[in-house]
């Protein structure tokens, strides 16, 4: 019988806060900055993922406002190809402040417009929330495809 190698599913969230978003120091390969997320259950709903993990990595409990793009670039994980569901996303609680859990070292709050190198895909990732708050506008799915052929 045929394995299949389909990409794993992942969630990641850019959890807004009063003085900016949210970014971790990844606890484990591939170490580095990065925004919080981790992998989907079997079984388990993206949202329902992406709540978890925030809980798990940054000891929040987030809403999610928004759905900003689905990223899937083959090339995005060096581990394996991974597909990201990129929530945006706020405190429950608006006192709640960030702080290390899980996978996460270390925990921060950056001006998403000054963000730090990022691991995997992350710098891309803040460049369209930031171009999503200024505008409105989500990552157009014909313009990643071209961008990506580029590459």
């Amino acid at each position: 019988m045929a394995e299949y190698r389909n990409p794993k599913p992942t969630v990641d969230v850019v959890v807004e806060m009063s003085d900016g978003i949210v970014l971790i120091e990844r606890g484990h390969e591939p170490f580095g900055t990065a925004l919080p997320g981790g992998f989907v259950d079997e079984g388990e709903l993206v949202e329902v993922a992406a709540i978890r993990e925030m809980k798990e990595e940054i000891g929040i409990d987030v809403v999610l406002t928004e759905l900003l793009y689905v990223y899937s670039d083959p090339r995005r994980d060096p581990r394996m190809h991974t597909m990201a569901t990129v929530f945006v996303g706020k405190p429950r609680n608006a006192g709640d402040r960030p702080k290390a859990g899980d996978d996460a070292k270390a925990v921060r709050v950056v001006d998403a417009a000054k963000c730090p190198p990022l691991s995997f895909d992350h710098g891309l990732i803040v460049r369209d929330y930031v171009t999503f708050r200024l505008t409105g506008k989500r990552p157009d799915p014909m313009a990643y495809i071209e961008a990506n052929r580029k590459r």
